[in-house]
């Protein structure tokens, strides 16, 4: 019975921990004309038409139209303009962030994608819960919906859970798929706008009534655009889907001449992506700000009334019947779900891509499975949090998506700072439009900031904590040898080889070989220094530790870059046992002051504690006494 139950945990443990990510390793991608890529960005940006416009009258009321206007504005005229240039610059789906990070070396760029990461969390969370909640509210608010469906928490909850086990399973997004579900949504859409515009054309006193109601509110027009350009941050759901238009570049057909370092046609048919979903967009966005505004009563947008969450399911519904108001619904229903589950996808290819290359994942983190389990109590912890409310997690949402944004416009902004002094100019005007609206939105609706400030903290401790557990790892995947490096060893290899640790920059290579030969007893055996130069301490590992052999008068040194010395130290010591078949010795000296500072010192700036450390990363290594490296220290 014991030996069963231990088998089954080894098959759960492989099952669950199966598909441990390589970071180095090259993912292919299947590709397909951009309009159809187009739908894997469709499911989470047109699928926000389905709450985007009773969130908008909650904020804007009867100025919702005009606010919308703007919002329209700033897509075409700002954020489109951002992500073009961001699909020019990370051809192969990296992003704003990535760009931050190269403009930013060291600690400073990837304190700063960290933070990113926790607003892209953000933004990638709610996008779970909100489409679920707004899912469960289209399925409640159906007249034909049986009466245990109309709890909307649980229905929610049961969404989620749903969409965690299926990932759990095994999920890869279907491009077919997707297109089906925006195709259909779009033709519904377009049905229910045009049946609304219509019965706006036949009754234009509803349009009067607004126009009233408005000069009666705010009596002139300048005052109604000064106030709607307060309000319409809080619209900023309609912009989301453009950072997610970029990840999908990799599964753009191009031209055949394109090629990795230069692929031409996967960047003018990506802008073509998101100019044609920006325009669709915009034109569903100004329609149905316009007739559920001036056709549906505003205290049917309140909470638990039939318009909340679903203001343009209501028209279908009044319009043309239930029976259409059922199947647009369904439609709804099911791209809202996908919108989730293409969220979920965009984080379990988001964190892997960062984390485990600054060493600030824990293992656990590689695998698919347990990073679904997590991502899905996170989900559920955010849902209960909020009660299932569409409108209370839109501040939230707006928060991620807004952050997002204003990080692209300033990584554009940086990125062509010196190449034209007008484009400069615009792309600074893009971004101080940006931070003015991401900073209204965080003052306004406080719940986005207060969520994502969790996510940053919670990936600031992992990732640190993961990277003090994983200090003792070699990091280094090859090494190479010039020719002078390479003719120095296989010279010593006919004896020991004993090499001397030296400080680069010193030049006191007599005194340093004196001193290891009186303190370890040397006498006359030949002697090579190796110095590490410390690279960018913030990267955790490299492909590449290329070694030179350089000569300073009679004396022999190699000389190589890394990130952490201790590292590259066991590294080129190990390779050196495994090509020359000998144990080779290390001869170090003690370091002198606090163990704590110098610990941290490694931790972060890649040096510190090296003679224990360099020990240690050996004895992991290689448990075999007999054929671990020697380090001396003295």
């Amino acid at each position: 019975m014991e030996v069963a139950q231990s088998n089954i945990r080894e098959r759960f443990k492989h099952w669950f921990l199966e598909g441990i990510r390589e970071t180095k390793k090259k993912e292919t991608r299947h590709q397909d004309v951009w309009w159809k890529v187009m739908c894997l960005t469709g499911v989470d940006y047109f699928s926000s038409l389905g709450y985007a416009p009773g969130i908008a009258f909650l904020a804007a009321g009867l100025l919702s139209p005009i606010a919308t206007v703007f919002l329209v504005l700033l897509t075409l005229c700002g954020a489109l303009p951002i992500y073009t240039r961001v699909a020019e610059e990370s051809p192969h789906g990296q992003g704003s962030i990535f760009m931050l990070e190269n403009l930013l070396p060291g600690w400073r760029g990837k304190t700063l994608v960290l933070c990113l990461l926790g607003f892209a969390a953000t933004d990638f969370m709610i996008t779970m819960t909100l489409s679920a909640a707004d899912a469960a509210t289209h399925l409640a608010q159906n007249p034909w919906a049986p009466v245990w469906m109309q709890n909307r928490m649980a229905v929610t909850l049961f969404m989620l859970a749903t969409l965690g086990a299926i990932f759990l399973i095994g999920f890869r997004e279907a491009i077919g798929v997707c297109f089906v579900l925006v195709a259909a949504y779009l033709s519904l859409n377009t049905v229910v706008a045009v049946v609304s515009c219509s019965h706006l054309w036949q009754h234009p006193e509803a349009i009067r009534n607004w126009n009233a109601a408005l000069t009666v509110q705010y009596q002139s027009w300048l005052s109604m655009i000064g106030i709607s350009l307060f309000f319409f941050p809080k619209l900023a759901l309609g912009m989301s889907g453009f950072e997610t238009g970029v990840a999908v570049m990799p599964s753009v057909r191009g031209f055949p001449t394109d090629t990795p370092e230069a692929p031409l046609g996967r960047i003018q048919n990506t802008k073509w992506l998101l100019r044609t979903a920006a325009i669709i967009m915009s034109i569903f966005l100004l329609s149905s700000a316009l007739t559920t505004t001036t056709l549906i009563p505003p205290e049917a947008f309140q909470p638990n009334g039939e318009a909340n969450g679903r203001a343009i399911a209501y028209l279908a519904h009044k319009f043309l019947g239930h029976g259409f108001g059922t199947v647009y619904d369904i439609s709804t229903i099911t791209i809202l779900w996908f919108a989730g589950a293409s969220a979920m996808a965009g984080l379990l290819n988001l964190v892997p891509r960062y984390l485990p290359r600054y060493g600030m994942a824990p293992d656990w983190a590689k695998a698919m499975r347990p990073l679904v389990v997590f991502l899905t109590f996170v989900a559920f912890a955010i849902t209960l949090h909020f009660r299932a409310d569409v409108d209370a997690q839109g501040g939230a949402y707006a928060t991620g998506v807004l952050v997002l944004m204003t990080s692209a416009a300033v990584a554009v902004t940086l990125a062509r700072w010196n190449r034209h002094r007008f484009g400069r100019l615009v792309f600074l005007s893009i971004s101080a439009v940006f931070v003015y609206t991401s900073v209204v939105n965080m003052f306004e609706r406080p719940d986005g900031i207060k969520i994502a400030s969790f996510f940053i903290l919670a990936i600031l401790l992992t990732s640190f904590a993961s990277r003090a557990l994983r200090a003792t790892e070699l990091r280094v995947h090859r090494i190479i040898l010039d020719r002078k490096a390479q003719l120095w060893l296989d010279e010593l290899s006919q004896g020991t080889i004993r090499i001397v640790a030296h400080r680069p920059g010193a030049t006191e290579y007599e005194k340093k070989e004196r001193e290891a030969r009186e303190i370890h007893n040397l006498k006359d055996d030949p002697l090579i220094f190796l110095e590490v130069d410390l690279g960018d301490a913030s990267e955790f590992s490299e492909e590449l530790l290329e070694v030179h052999g350089v000569e300073h008068g009679r004396f022999r040194i190699l000389k190589c870059t890394s990130p952490a010395v201790p590292n590259a130290l066991a590294a080129l010591l190990l390779y050196i046992r495994d090509k020359y078949h000998e144990i080779p010795h290390l001869y170090l000296g003690w370091t002198e002051g606090n163990p704590i500072l110098y610990i941290l010192k490694y931790l972060f700036l890649g040096e510190g504690e090296t003679a224990p450390v360099t020990r240690e990363i050996l004895r992991e290594i290689e448990p075999d006494v007999g054929r671990r490296p020697r380090v001396h220290v003295g």
